[in-house]
């Protein structure tokens, strides 16, 4: 068994990574991790991801994190458990989840449900308090994005 999280030291980390042979070659068999290892970590022969607090994390997230298995031809899993019971958005949420396999719908579904958070400050979820705009404006945020690239030439 091995642990890695973000308050390890980058040597030991670096020892954590390298040891990943370790668990291709099965001479590690479980990995408890925080959500670290949702990019940049690749472990064909990992088939089970068990998620504990899936209420706390964004689909897009969550998304990343499923996809550390199944990585080879096995057949893989994901475990999806709740601090606390669910609210009844959160069951949908999370049943929208084990339906949908693609990143950018689950992206753009939580964006409307859960809204985007804060453009100034550290809120990462919440509708924010435009005046002007709607930040699901798709026609807006396209136009702007072009006026902001024929500025920056």
């Amino acid at each position: 068994m091995e642990i890695l999280h973000g308050k390890i030291k980058p040597a030991q980390k670096k020892q954590i990574l390298s040891d990943f042979q370790d668990f291709a070659d099965k001479k590690i068999n479980i990995l408890v991790s925080t959500s670290v290892i949702e990019v940049g970590i690749d472990i064909p022969n990992a088939n089970i991801i068990v998620i504990e607090g899936a209420e706390r994390f964004g689909l897009a997230q969550l998304h990343q994190l499923r996809g550390r298995v199944g990585r080879s031809d096995a057949q893989a899993w994901c475990f999806l458990f709740t601090s606390t019971k669910p609210t009844p958005e959160q069951k949908a949420r999370l049943k929208y989840f084990t339906e949908v396999n693609d990143g950018f719908k689950l992206a753009e579904y939580d964006l409307h449900r859960r809204g985007p958070g804060e453009v100034y400050g550290t809120k990462q979820s919440g509708i924010p308090n435009l005046k002007i705009a709607n930040i699901f404006d798709l026609e807006l945020v396209q136009k702007t994005k072009k006026v902001a690239i024929e500025l920056d030439k």
